[in-house]
């Protein structure tokens, strides 16, 4: 698939068909992710794939499984845009069956020793900022590969389930979960923002 058609082709899909994603998929995806940019040029990332339901399911079972539409709606009210406003309304009720239906689940994680929470300048963060980088391409491979990609960011004491679980070094992060795998036939694909470029470029000054 042609770059910019893959750019164009991602979106943020948390509907999955029942179905794996073939490990030689997922690592073709994840050498793309290997292929970012590294503040250090180390790329110290590492990847756990999970495709054992019973495993994904003791990763996530901090996640609530439902949300009533009460509160959904005290959630949601605050969003003036529409755009906005629909994205969160397909996604929090989601959270936990995109995790738990995709085709595969991976978590990503990058070296990290300094408190992400309370650094001392920004460049304390470049580790941080390099695996952003990492996931992209990640979402950009799965895209040209035809599937479909969510993600969460941890919340609470998910990240304390995850290591108990996990048991990766104490000196790793992960910024996120990731779902890679088949777009279901009703996924529900919600309207993106529209942004005219034109209206976000400064040439010399602001």
């Amino acid at each position: 698939m042609e770059f910019y058609e893959a750019v164009n082709r991602r979106r943020t899909i948390r509907d999955f068909k029942n179905e794996q994603v073939d490990m030689g998929t997922i690592k073709r995806i994840l050498s793309a992710g290997l292929k970012a940019p590294s503040n250090d040029h180390m790329r110290n990332w590492e990847f756990v794939v999970i495709r054992d339901k019973d495993v994904i399911a003791a990763i996530i079972k901090k996640i609530p499984k439902r949300i009533t539409d009460k509160r959904l709606d005290f959630i949601t009210k605050s969003f003036k845009d529409e755009c906005q406003h629909n994205m969160y309304k397909d996604a929090i009720p989601k959270q936990y069956q995109m995790l738990y239906e995709a085709g595969c689940l991976v978590l990503p994680f990058f070296k990290q020793k300094a408190s992400l929470l309370e650094p001392k300048s920004l460049g304390s963060l470049n580790n941080f900022a390099s695996m952003w980088c990492c996931i992209e391409n990640i979402f950009l491979a799965a895209a040209a590969e035809g599937l479909a990609c969510a993600f969460r960011i941890p919340m609470g004491d998910e990240a304390e389930q995850i290591k108990d679980v996990i048991n990766h070094p104490g000196d790793y992060r992960m910024p996120c979960y990731l779902s890679i795998g088949y777009p279901a036939d009703d996924a529900a694909i919600i309207e993106q923002k529209e942004i005219n470029p034109d209206e976000r470029i400064h040439i010399n000054q602001w």
